[in-house]
């Protein structure tokens, strides 16, 4: 009996063992991986004269807001110049307008592949997925020509046009996948119940794929927040530029000024931390939906 009863507690010990040696791998791979973002803060926080010492300083003496107050302008004595203001408003408005935009054409055609059968159906959704797999530095000098005969160069709309055009394919693939976990009984009995096409998807359809929308969301407004090469390539004054293309403001032709760009790197990342924290709940029901499926 005695033996019996050890060999599920040896078991059940060794599994809690390896549980928290998986756990503790996990953080130290995501300290591994947050290095660059904690040296980026500390940067930004430490004194001009700890920037570019041998041997590097890794933990900063004392905390500065020096380059914020240059970076803000709040300092007329050492202000740096940069239009930090327009490169936040041109950043907020182009990730807002791309997210908007690719989340309704996303949602409804993702909605419209996975619930209706039409001539090119498959030849359709396959094109849309194939022209996200075309990288983008192909697409810089296509783009640019476009741009340039529409008049769209160098101006906020134009760069969220291809950011809608970039961030579409990727929508319309995720929420196709969402709107075929939701069940087709579902928009049966709403059409039994009087409802068409556009009422069942409007009052049983998107509520259920809001997690997914969450997801696509994120994904959309993350790489238009923190897309630059094609912004560098369209955008070149103040009035277009967003935030990873006026990084390359705070270069010279001799020197870097390390502590301002990680100052607006900081600001940079702020928008997109709350944005994700803000939705976090159903990004998480979204990359979990279907699991428990049968």
């Amino acid at each position: 009996m005695t033996t019996t009863t050890a060999a599920p507690k040896r078991r059940i010990s060794r599994r809690k063992v390896n549980r928290e040696l998986y756990n503790l791998s996990a953080v130290l791979i995501l300290l591994v991986i947050a290095l660059p973002a904690f040296w980026i803060i500390f940067t930004a926080f430490r004194p001009g004269n700890e920037v570019n010492t041998t041997p590097p300083v890794w933990i900063p003496h004392k905390l500065t807001l020096d380059a914020f107050e240059s970076l803000l302008g709040l300092n007329p004595d050492y202000a740096s110049g940069i239009p930090v203001f327009s490169y936040m408003r041109n950043s907020a408005a182009v990730a807002i307008i791309a997210t908007t935009f690719a989340l309704i054409i996303g949602t409804l055609a993702g909605y419209a592949f996975s619930r209706f059968r039409f001539r090119g159906h498959t030849t359709l959704f396959l094109g849309i997925m194939l022209s996200r797999a075309v990288p983008g530095v192909a697409l810089g000098l296509p783009l640019f020509l476009l741009m340039r005969k529409y008049g769209l160069v160098d101006t906020v709309h134009g760069l969220a046009l291809i950011y809608v055009a970039v961030n579409i394919p990727f929508t319309v693939w995720l929420m196709d996948g969402f709107f075929r976990q939701v069940p087709r009984e579902l928009d049966e009995a709403a059409y039994i119940d009087g409802c068409g096409y556009w009422s069942a998807f409007w009052r049983v359809d998107l509520p259920l794929s809001l997690p997914g929308m969450a997801a696509a969301g994120i994904f959309a407004f993350l790489a238009a927040w923190n897309e630059y090469q094609i912004a560098s390539l369209v955008t070149s004054t103040p009035k277009s530029k967003t935030f990873p293309v006026g990084l390359y403001d705070f270069t010279t032709q001799f020197t870097v000024d390390w502590r301002g760009m990680t100052a607006m790197s900081v600001l940079m990342i702020i928008p997109a931390v709350v944005f994700v924290i803000l939705v976090q709940r159903r990004l998480t029901e979204g990359l979990t939906f279907g699991a428990l499926k049968g």
